[in-house]
């Protein structure tokens, strides 16, 4: 009996150094990983300042544009500007977007500031709207009646945090009418962004600036009597590839197609005094000066785009992509149709499905995190796209923007009128 019990004792010592030998194994190994995990976020975190300070150094190799006298010349990690005191508005900024937008998941901050390298002083919140403290600790916002128009925008910085943060200083904005910065402005931006997705090994320098002059009128309630623009210009130029545009849009709606606002470099150079790649090859600089070939920026097909599904044509218990951002923050989960226009996974990991509207342009995102990708049978970023498709779940808001977050193919189902809708329903929409 007693030699029994020594067995006993001996197996269950023996299980125990087996068991405490596993545990020391697993912790070993989540230690490594943890330690793996710090010295790649410190590694992006240097790769990052070393793109930063690329494109410092790339802006000056081709040449900034003039500086006039009495404007101060402001170098921030992403881009350059010269800050006019007398209107509060910079006269031009200057950036270059690199291909890192295509995969970059940084999203809008919102944290407007004053700029401090700014020696005079840049403008102030209380040059466009007033904010009161209420009683209940919000706050009522008193609007002059113009958006805070974004130069250099900030999704073109969306591989950065830091630099997307720092396009919120006020040195980098200048009043716009609301549907102008909305529509028209916004369209341009995105056109020049998606250059980079159409051609992703280049990258794009742009500098953008109101045409100034001492006639402006100036916002009446502002505190520094910032100056309203009556137009807008902007420069993109691919110099690896030798292909150049300009724009001059009025400060209003804008009712034309973009291409009607095209002109060549030479034209913004003549209406605002500036001079711009004074260090570029003469041939080069002429190359480009004169150049506006619409095709190359603003492709006939625009970005492939498709039109919502007519929610009229639609079951009750599915929604286009038009009516989604009603839903943002709603309680419950719908179903939201749209054929997947665009589809890539992030540098996360993570698999983005745009439907209706391709990235830059996009007005609903599916996604589909890292970890829940092994829920599906299928890759759904390839076969997924050009198929129309319902995905079932809360909306949320993601600057801004509607998108809805699905962790199985449970959630996501190939759009069918025949699936959706009851026989008697399909009669009676065919009528129609």
């Amino acid at each position: 009996m007693k030699s029994f019990s020594f067995v006993l004792l001996f197996v269950f010592i023996t299980s125990f150094g087996f068991t405490q030998s596993f545990e020391e194994e697993i912790l070993k190994i989540e230690k490594e990983i943890t330690r793996s995990e710090e010295r790649k976020k410190k590694l992006y975190s240097e790769l990052e300042e070393l793109k930063l300070q690329k494109i410092s150094s790339d802006l000056e190799k081709v040449g900034l544009p003039t500086v006039f006298p009495g404007e101060q010349l402001i170098k921030h990690s992403a881009f350059y500007l010269s800050y006019s005191e007398k209107h509060e508005v910079p006269r031009w900024v200057a950036h270059i977007i690199l291909p890192d937008v295509i995969s970059g998941t940084v999203t809008r901050t919102n944290d407007f500031r004053v700029d401090s390298s700014v020696t005079t002083g840049s403008a102030v919140e209380a040059d466009y709207f007033l904010k009161t403290l209420k009683s209940d600790s919000t706050f009522t916002y008193d609007g002059f009646g113009y958006d805070r128009g974004h130069l250099a925008p900030s999704a073109d910085f969306r591989w950065s945090q830091k630099a997307l943060s720092e396009s919120y200083y006020y040195s980098n904005i200048s009043p716009q009418i609301p549907e102008f910065n909305r529509e028209g402005w916004s369209e341009l931006e995105n056109a020049i962004r998606f250059y980079i997705f159409r051609n992703p090994k280049t990258q794009v320098y742009v500098i953008t600036g109101p045409i100034l002059h001492d006639s402006l009128k100036s916002i009446e309630r502002s505190l520094n009597k910032v100056s309203i623009p009556d137009y807008f210009w902007k420069i993109a130029v691919d110099a690896k590839n030798q292909k150049a545009i300009g724009f001059i849009m009025p400060n209003k709606e804008i009712t034309k197609p973009l291409q009607s606002y095209a002109v060549p470099i030479s034209a913004i150079e003549k209406r605002t005094g500036l001079s711009f790649f004074s260090k570029l090859e003469p041939e080069l600089l002429a190359k480009i000066k004169s150049q506006k070939i619409i095709p190359d920026w603003l492709p006939e097909d625009k970005f492939g785009d498709v039109e919502p599904f007519d929610q009229e044509m639609l079951p009750k218990q599915i929604f286009n992509t038009d009516v989604a951002k009603t839903y943002i923050d709603y309680h419950s989960d719908i179903s939201i149709v749209g054929t997947v226009v665009g589809a890539r996974i992030s540098r996360a990991g993570n698999i983005l499905l745009n439907l209706d509207k391709q990235f830059p342009n996009q007005t609903f995102t599916v996604f589909i995190r890292k970890e829940s990708i092994p829920n599906f049978s299928f890759n759904p970023e390839k076969e997924l796209l050009g198929k129309a498709i319902v995905v079932k779940g809360r909306v949320t808001g993601l600057s801004g923007l509607p998108a809805m977050f699905i962790e199985n193919e449970k959630q996501l189902t190939l759009y069918s009128s025949q699936k959706f809708f009851p026989e008697s329903d399909r009669n009676k929409k065919s009528a129609k």
